[in-house]
């Protein structure tokens, strides 16, 4: 048996989850923040066996998009902020980001 938790942003969450649903993976939705962008996340974590880690990586992999957004970076610590003009800047964003963990055991009540 494996856990699979998938961060991915919240734009994608709705259709991922019920894609995975269509698939009868039962998934744990969780709300995160990403470090580098500072916006809301969406982690999923999904139990399955090992037989069908592949197909849940596929649903995964057809759901979560990357896309291009303007991102204004941080003004400087030790600058002055009146004198910074920030420029904004084309990040890619999306997709989704996945570790796959074993499971020794799993106990549900």
């Amino acid at each position: 048996m494996k856990l699979i938790m998938a961060v991915i942003q919240d734009k994608d969450s709705t259709r991922l989850i019920n894609s995975l649903g269509e698939g009868n993976f039962q998934t744990t939705k969780l709300a995160s923040t990403g470090g580098f962008l500072k916006e809301g996340n969406t982690t999923l974590m999904i139990g399955c066996n090992d037989e069908k880690v592949d197909a849940a990586l596929q649903i995964i992999k057809e759901n979560c998009s990357q896309r291009e957004q303007m991102v204004a970076p941080i003004s400087p610590m030790g600058g002055s902020a009146d004198s910074y003009i920030p420029k904004p800047v084309k990040v890619e964003v999306g997709g989704a980001t996945v570790f796959i963990l074993p499971i020794e055991s799993f106990v549900q009540f």
